[in-house]
This record gives C-alpha cells, structure tokens and sequence, in this order.
C-alpha cells in the first residue's frame, strides 16, 4: 500500500474529506449553541385567526414554556406540539420556527356543546369528549346534558342535532340526551319532560316515535295541566304511557282516570288539603 501511490492519495484525499465535514459540523454545533438562538418567546395563535378564549399566555407561560427543551435549532417540535395538545381547551396544535429564537404554536380550542357523563367531562361540537374547567365554559345558559357509552359521542351529538329539528314543530326544545348500555335513548325537554324513545330497530324508529309524539302532544297539553306530564314513554308500537300530577287516581280503581280541574276561583276559604303532595298515575293511550 505504501507503495502505490493511487491508494495513498485516496486514502489522504478521503481523510481530509472527513476532517472538513467534522470542522462543518462542529462550526455548526458550535453556532447552534450560540445564546442568540436561545428560544426567548412561544407565540400562540389561533388556527382560524380567531381570538383564543381559553388558551392564554399565563397558560403557556405556567404550564407549557417549563416543559419546553432545547433552542431554536434542537428543540423537538413533535414533543412540543403535543405537550400543547395536553393543555385544557387544546384540541390540536400546529408548530413551527421563526427565525431566531421563535417557536409559533397555531392552536384550535374545543367548543363546548354540553357535558358528557357525571364526572365533569365536556363535549364539543365536533364530538370531542375532554376535561376542562367547566366555569371557563363562558356561556349564558345552562350547557346540554350528555351521557352514552364510551366511543359513542359522535352518534349522541348527530341524533341531538336530529331531535332538536324533530321537537321543534311543538316547540320543545332538547336539554339532556343519554345513551344507555343497551342502548336505548332517553331525551330530556326544556320543559322538564322525559321521554324515553327505547332502542333504534331501524333507521326510521327514532323519527316514527317523536312524530307519534308531535301529533299528540297538543292534545295531552288541553287535557292536563300545562307542564304537568312528567314522563312519557314511547316504546308502545301503538300509544304511550305518561305519568302527569294532574292525573288522579281514584280510590275505586273501577272507574276511569280523570284529569284534575284547575282550582277555580271563589269568595269562600278552601278548606285544608289532606295531601301535600298531588299522585302520579300511569296511562297508556
């Protein structure tokens, strides 16, 4: 080898060759590290130029910017997106370098429709179930119920937006919609009335059943005190069953149920009543 000349200036031209790229690489590492590339500021923006409404800089500032590694060359975008991602309020987040000491975090906040379950949870509009303050949910009326089995957010949130469409001819509005283990549907209304709709057979039961509903309902409303009808149940293929405190039950079970009159007035005192509190009956229609 010492002797072919060929070799020996390959050899040398392949160790200069190395040495130059180590001197690069170490005059860049050695520039990388300069304090100017420090990162000094996470900008946070909305995705859709909107104002944030949760995300906040004291909440980076606490909560994110300590968990940040590294400067403007060497930080891990990934681990920093998604350690935005494990913020409240955060849905996704988007990162990227501004040259040169800036890191700008696009984020897209939750929007929440309701509450899911009974531990706290919140839905979102997109059908997103997380874990937020619910006093920072900002809204003037009592947000929507929700509750289903796990992996069934989704389809909650489309037959709520379905039954506030089917309710609105009567003028009812969905307050609660849960989805039970068998699932069967249950749809609490705005005006304190539950209704049980069982379970779906077919695409069309859902919609047969509050249509079955909608028709009848002005009739029970004249019949029964108005807002008396506590509970309906729609699984009947032919009628319902409603418990109302406007219903009395009479004490010769023999004759038919009838429906309370509205005390009228008069001039004489009413004499004390014997019962505190009005009977609840069951009548299938």
């Amino acid at each position: 080898m010492w002797h072919d000349i060929r070799s020996l200036n390959a050899t040398a031209s392949g160790l200069m060759a190395v040495t130059v790229v180590a001197s690069l690489a170490a005059g860049v590492w050695w520039i990388s590290q300069r304090p100017m590339f420090t990162l000094k500021t996470v900008r946070v923006e909305s995705i859709y130029d909107m104002d944030l409404k949760h995300v906040s800089e004291l909440t980076v500032r606490n909560g994110v910017v300590g968990k940040i590694t590294g400067n403007f060359f060497t930080a891990n975008l990934e681990q920093v997106r998604t350690t935005f991602e494990a913020v409240p309020w955060v849905r996704r987040a988007t990162v990227r370098r501004e040259w040169p000491n800036q890191l700008i975090v696009d984020v897209e906040e939750h929007e929440p429709l309701g509450t899911w379950g009974e531990d706290g949870r919140l839905l979102s509009v997109k059908g997103d179930v997380f874990t937020a303050n619910l006093a920072e949910a900002d809204d003037e009326h009592p947000l929507p119920g929700f509750d289903g089995p796990e992996g069934s957010e989704k389809e909650v949130l489309t037959k709520f937006a379905e039954l506030r469409k089917w309710f609105a001819p009567v003028k009812l509005v969905p307050e609660t919609l849960s989805l039970s283990n068998r699932y069967a549907w249950t749809v609490g209304l705005d005006n304190g009335m539950t209704v049980a709709l069982g379970r779906e057979q077919n695409k069309d039961t859902m919609k047969a059943r509050v249509d079955r509903l909608v028709a009848v309902y002005p009739q029970l409303v004249s019949r029964l005190q108005d807002g008396s009808i506590e509970t309906i149940d729609m699984r009947y293929p032919n009628g319902l069953a409603l418990a109302s405190k406007a219903l009395h039950v009479p004490v010769d079970a023999t004759k038919p149920v009838k429906a309370m009159n509205k005390t009228s007035k008069t001039n004489k005192k009413q004499a004390p009543s014997t019962s505190k509190s009005s009977s609840k009956t069951n009548k299938q229609i």
